[in-house]
């Protein structure tokens, strides 16, 4: 299988990279529905996977519990847009931002808005592990749990620095998890993914 570095490399064949700014312009001509799935990473078009009904359920228990906690405290995003810079635009499953009056409606939220960002994987361990964990670090982004659905535990990885995380920590059903950018914030890990 050709990957985006071979194209990449390849002296005759150049794939276009998109700015943030020409995506959403595609956005609003209609080329790409609003609501099409798509994340544009390091300028190229993402088209997220189908979403599951066991990660669908695990969102929607983790925006329950979150919001239950944390009343008034954050604002808790699903599915929305971060803007990293002009070429990266992640769509994260669930982000706790900072409060602000508008709810962000001048600007997407910035990597500096972010205290707590989480992602459910299935299918794109891989890419979630790999791409995004490292973009996130790159970005600065303090906080990052990543939700495993396959091996039913919760990686929390933080203390970013050149472009790395300094600690990726792994926790399993019946574990609790706690937030390091919110002293106050834990959850028990039984409670995020649910019955087995």
């Amino acid at each position: 299988m050709t990957t985006v570095e071979q194209i990449i490399s390849s002296s005759t064949v150049r794939p276009k990279r998109f700015r943030v700014d020409e995506f959403r312009k595609m956005t609003e001509a209609g080329i790409l529905p609003e609501e099409s799935g798509w994340e544009i990473i390091d300028g190229f078009l993402i088209d997220r996977m189908t979403i599951g009904s066991k990660h669908a359920s695990i969102v929607k228990r983790l925006n329950k519990l979150l919001a239950e906690f944390l009343t008034n405290q954050v604002i808790i995003s699903v599915q929305d847009p971060i803007h990293v810079d002009d070429y990266n635009e992640p769509e994260p499953d669930i982000t706790l931002l900072k409060p602000r009056p508008d709810f962000y409606a001048e600007s997407h939220p910035t990597p500096s808005d972010v205290l707590l960002l989480i992602e459910v994987s299935d299918s794109t361990i891989g890419y979630d592990r790999g791409i995004k964990m490292k973009l996130y670090a790159e970005a600065g982004i303090i906080e990052v749990w990543l939700v495993n659905l396959l091996d039913e535990t919760i990686e929390r990885y933080s203390l970013p620095a050149n472009g790395r995380f300094g600690s990726v920590e792994t926790f399993n059903r019946g574990d609790s998890i706690h937030s390091i950018s919110l002293e106050y914030l834990t959850l028990n890990v039984d409670e995020i993914l649910g019955s087995q």
